[in-house]
């Protein structure tokens, strides 16, 4: 079936056999690339039928279909033209593996992090009304991504506006982690009943043009509808915020996703249609391990385990840190938003469960509960990832910076990320913190300095940001030398009068690289460890700079407002002369 599969229009003329064998011919498909490319393997499995079912009942792309977040979108593009090119997946220049209009026709808007496809379907409905066009408009949005605030200020305008479009909540109970919460808890109870509503437009327009007494029975039927479905399905929150809400529904059977979404076409306004998946569906291992199939490198099929191990990274030594940190120190918890495993804290909610807070895909409730936390004595600790601490910009501000709270804003996955593209990258955490007063920044050279950083944090007593990569430390170089960490103050790894070479972070690492190569050329090099970008060490890096009047600074964040820029502003508030510098940053763009 696959490879006859160029188009929708293909999958069109299929019959529901042959559509079930397609669906297993995809999943064979996607575990075949990814288990030699890695990616977003168990969302994608769990989403096959429906997929299939979405681009058997809509005409794509004149129909608009938004994905959530997007990692799920490997079955939608194999089937619009892209079965060959899936191949390139996590490659350079290979299709990426979120939704790109400039990729293709077929990708209506460019997604990559969470609870933003119903506003982009809501907006893109309302261009069509006002165009006077006649397409349909589909979010497909899943049950963690639902937590976000965002996707709840959505819901609410869009059953307040009674727009036509049609939300698809594919609810695997999952995120990356499992999911937590009230919402949570109220999807539970709507996956214990089986599909209430039916299309009943038929019966109501035969009963109506019963003489007399037609409209009143259809009154009384609706009244009674209506009491029925408050005894079946309590607290209907989205009926009553406006939806017409269909399902649950089997998300893997192809027959009953199509009359659902044929059935969701027939409603005015705003549709809510609650399908069933379960995330890795087809392949045991990734069934039982949703988790640590969301986004994986290379496996091995057979074993499920990876083609290279796993090695100690930076996540791993914050989270056992912090641990040792609070068996010292009881006022110490952690905050997550949805994202306990990535950031290594699953060791500490078993440890301190009491002490572990996971909030949902909720950056900025994330932050904003901890500054309240904060306030009232408790020291947390907010592991979130660089592109996802965008979200919460407001919040470091107005609930963290302005009352100096100790707030320890840790910044995982800074720099460039890798595989999953612009959206992910993290690089330009650095530029957008280094503009809030009343924050201290630091980046580590390797895991001993992260370990130290962490517990310096606490003595502050006021919001610091301490960024730090994805991955581990740089196995050619290893630093002997630690200097005591105190505020604003840059560390000198080795000395010299030719050439002055200022980094930050893991690019100290480059820095020595490249010192060794300037020697080898018989210059003596300076290098410093920043350490600090806010506050930035200026005499140490003054004395340098003017001894050595060639400098090069090396970061991984973007060019503007980063080590350069601070180190630029040096330069000029002292009044140097006579000095080159040479600035290796990211260049002013979002990077592939």
């Amino acid at each position: 079936m696959l490879e006859n599969i160029n188009s929708p229009e293909d999958l069109k003329k299929l019959n529901i056999e042959q559509k079930k064998q397609l669906a297993k011919e995809l999943r064979e498909y996607i575990l075949q690339v990814v288990s030699e490319n890695g990616g977003h393997l168990a969302s994608n499995l769990g989403v096959v039928e429906l997929t299939i079912a979405l681009h058997s009942v809509f005409n794509v792309p004149k129909d608009k279909i938004v994905w959530d977040v997007g990692h799920q979108s490997y079955v939608h593009k194999i089937i619009t033209g892209r079965r060959e090119q899936f191949k390139t997946l996590r490659k350079k220049g290979g299709l990426s593996g979120f939704p790109k209009s400039s990729e293709s026709e077929y990708d209506s808007f460019n997604t990559g992090h969470s609870s933003t496809s119903i506003s982009v379907a809501l907006g893109m409905a309302r261009a069509r009304d006002l165009k006077k066009e006649d397409n349909q408009v589909i979010a497909v949005i899943g049950d963690g991504a639902l937590t976000g605030g965002m996707a709840l200020e959505a819901l609410n305008d869009v059953g307040f506006s009674k727009t036509k479009m049609t939300v698809i909540l594919n609810d695997n109970e999952m995120s990356i982690s499992k999911n937590i919460g009230g919402l949570n808890l109220f999807l539970t109870k709507l996956r214990t009943k089986k599909l209430y509503t039916k299309s009943n437009s038929s019966i109501k327009r035969f009963t109506s043009k019963v003489p007399i007494i037609g409209k009143k029975i259809v009154k009384v039927a609706q009244r009674v509808k209506r009491s029925i479905k408050q005894l079946v399905i309590p607290k209907m929150f989205f009926e009553e915020i406006g939806f017409t809400y269909l399902g649950p529904v089997d998300g893997h059977d192809i027959e009953q996703l199509q009359h659902i979404l044929k059935l969701s076409n027939k409603v005015e306004g705003p549709v809510l249609v609650h399908v069933l998946t379960k995330k890795g569906k087809g392949y045991k291992i990734a069934e039982e391990n949703p988790d640590k199939f969301h986004g994986t490198s290379p496996f091995c099929i057979e074993t499920g385990k990876l083609k290279k191990e796993k090695k100690t990274d930076y996540s791993k030594i914050f989270g056992d840190k912090l641990i040792e940190l609070a068996k010292k120190d009881d006022r110490i918890v952690a905050v997550t938003a949805s994202m306990k495993d990535g950031t290594g804290l699953s060791e500490f909610q078993k440890k301190f469960p009491d002490r572990f807070f996971d909030v949902g895909i909720a950056e900025q409730h994330t932050v904003s509960m901890a500054a309240g936390m904060a306030k009232e004595g408790m020291i947390p600790f907010v592991p979130i990832y660089s592109s996802f601490y965008q979200r919460a910009y407001d919040q470091v501000i107005h609930d963290v910076a302005l009352q100096k709270l100790p707030v320890i804003l840790c910044v995982d996955r800074a720099g460039i990320i890798g595989a999953d593209g612009e959206t992910h990258q993290g690089t330009l955490d650095m530029a957008f913190f280094r503009l809030v007063p009343n924050l201290v920044i630091m980046a580590p050279k390797d895991f001993k300095e992260l370990e130290d950083m962490l517990e310096y944090a606490i003595t502050l007593k006021q919001p610091v940001v301490i960024r730090y990569p994805r991955g581990g430390e740089d196995e050619n170089i290893k630093f002997e030398k630690h200097e005591q960490i105190k505020l604003g103050k840059a560390e000198i790894i080795k000395e010299g009068k030719d050439l002055c070479i200022i980094a930050i972070g893991k690019k100290v690492a480059t820095a020595m690289e490249v010192a060794k190569q300037y020697e080898e050329k018989g210059l003596e090099v300076e290098v410093i460890n920043s350490r600090f970008l806010k506050p930035i060490d200026k005499e140490t890096i003054k004395k340098s700079i003017d001894k050595n009047k060639n400098v090069i600074t090396i970061e991984d964040g973007t060019k503007i407002n980063g080590l350069g820029t601070a180190i630029e502003e040096i330069i000029i508030e002292e009044g140097l002369e006579g000095i080159k510098l040479e600035v290796q940053a990211c260049p002013d763009e979002f990077i592939n």
